[in-house]
């Protein structure tokens, strides 16, 4: 089964709550991975059975970057704040960098988070991406 990797930044976790509440059947239909703090919030709000990985800051983005590596990630919702400095932001880097080598699809907001779920629902895909 395809696994879906959900990051969001901490102004941007009331936005992936309300996002994965509107999807809801469609991410259930997969296994999910986010971020301790992330994925609690998921958990205990929308209802989701969640894969909890480190907070971000110690070395979160890091593990679901190697799941990347390793091809085990099918696509990652991250959703960033890019007006507010990271003190981890090598490592949100390096989770962009291993996607966009890997050839995972990458949503860093909202509009393109949508199109990468009704897609994959639509597809009721379970691998990864051809290049």
């Amino acid at each position: 089964m395809a696994i879906i990797a959900l990051i969001a930044h901490d102004e941007k976790k009331d936005s992936l709550v309300q996002f994965s509440l509107k999807y809801k059947d469609i991410l259930e239909k997969f296994d999910l991975v986010a971020t301790y703090t992330t994925g609690g919030h998921l958990e205990k709000e929308v209802g989701v059975k969640v894969d909890r990985m480190l907070s971000g800051p110690l070395g979160g983005d890091l593990q679901i970057g190697a799941m990347v590596a390793e091809g085990k990630i099918s696509a990652v919702v991250f959703l960033r704040d890019p007006l507010t400095a990271h003190a981890h932001e090598p490592d949100i880097s390096a989770l962009m960098k291993v996607c966009d080598t890997h050839n995972i699809p990458l949503a860093t907001n909202l509009a393109t988070a949508q199109i990468v779920i009704e897609r994959l629902a639509q597809l009721q895909w379970d691998g990864r991406f051809e290049e």
